[in-house]
């Protein structure tokens, strides 16, 4: 039978109703403004009972907005026969470590090796019918170049349950990055940076809004209105160089906004190492760092980030599930290059 979702519209919303569902529906719905004015055209939204077909319609704070979606249908999307670290399976989700350089969902640029396309090989019919397609059911989204856990919903009351969970913020998501700089309580720059806060245990907690940049559209941005609310707590785990000059950090996430540690910790001042988009490079010295940990640090082709652990309530049996990655090998050579500098 159809599915159907209703969302409540935040405080201070834009103005238009294509807009304020863009900000304000679960982003583990995997609803893109395009396939929202979508489905505006196609008359699958309303309010108080009545049909939106007009995307610039007013929408207003409090506003009960309903979604409904088709049935199910066949995708052109290919099942192909791409090998997979499965960590956890049943009859109700699959749990996968994603390799680097894997994508998630099919696009134009990426339309065939996928983690869909291996799905759909694996999950075979057992797949959930999301948004009025028929694919398996991923319930949150890592990018394409971030290793680690991601779990997957193989029937539709198993991805309605998770998405809830992510909706309401109790999933544990916890990710390894290697940043510029060590997070620290005494920073007197750091105490005076909107949206930053600590905790106990030297806990760095950054709190803002995040949306699209205003003139790269394929960049988040931290923002302090009009956005989506955004929390990222950050704990170092090791330090390497004297010094410090890298760190090893724990970012768990209280929401799950895209791009959201890689855009926190660059306002914050710590860029992932080898995130091109956020990053950006700082000179490290000489004289903490031999030459063969610098250039690993300066050659490192991609953000150094893992999702190390996953955790969330099983959608039929209600048992608490837990699961952990190690770091994939091109990160522990990362730290094993930095971790025998000079002085570490």
């Amino acid at each position: 039978m159809p599915r159907h979702i209703t969302i409540v519209i935040g405080p201070n919303p834009p103005a238009r109703l294509d807009k304020a569902l863009s900000r304000d529906v679960p982003e583990a719905e995997g609803l893109s403004r395009s396939r929202l004015a979508k489905l505006i055209a196609a008359g699958g939204v309303s309010r108080g009972g009545l049909v939106i077909e007009d995307p610039r319609a007013r929408v207003a704070e409090g506003d009960e907005i309903e979604l409904r979606f088709a049935e199910a249908e066949e995708v052109e999307t290919v099942a192909q026969d791409i090998p997979l670290d499965v960590i956890y399976e049943d009859e109700h989700l699959i749990v996968i470590n994603k390799p680097v350089g894997m994508v998630v969902h099919p696009a134009p640029g990426s339309p065939n090796g996928t983690l869909v396309n291996a799905l759909l090989f694996h999950c075979g019919d057992s797949l959930s019918g999301i948004g009025g397609e028929k694919r398996p059911g991923i319930v949150h989204r890592i990018d394409k170049d971030t290793s680690g856990l991601l779990v997957a919903a193989k029937t539709d009351k198993a991805h309605t349950a998770l998405a809830a969970q992510f909706e309401k913020h109790t999933v544990g998501r916890h990710y390894m990055a290697l940043v510029y700089g060590v997070p620290h309580a005494g920073d007197p720059r750091l105490r005076g940076m909107s949206g930053i806060s600590f905790e106990q245990a030297n806990i760095m907690k950054v709190t803002s809004q995040l949306a699209r940049h205003k003139t790269d559209r394929q960049r988040q941005a931290v923002c302090w209105s009009n956005g989506r609310h955004a929390v990222t707590r950050a704990r170092v785990v090791e330090t390497y160089g004297t010094p410090a000059g890298v760190s090893l950090v724990d970012c768990w996430l209280e929401t799950g906004r895209t791009h959201q540690i890689r855009v926190h910790m660059a306002y914050a001042g710590f860029g992932l190492i080898g995130d091109q988009t956020y990053g950006g490079r700082r000179k490290l010295s000489d004289k903490a760092y031999t030459p063969a940990a610098l250039n690993a640090i300066a050659d490192f082709p991609r953000q150094a980030l893992h999702a190390a652990t996953l955790e969330f309530i099983h959608p039929e049996s209600g048992e608490s599930m837990s699961f952990s990655a190690d770091l994939p090998p091109d990160m522990q050579a990362l730290i094993d290059a930095v971790g025998t500098s000079r002085g570490a």
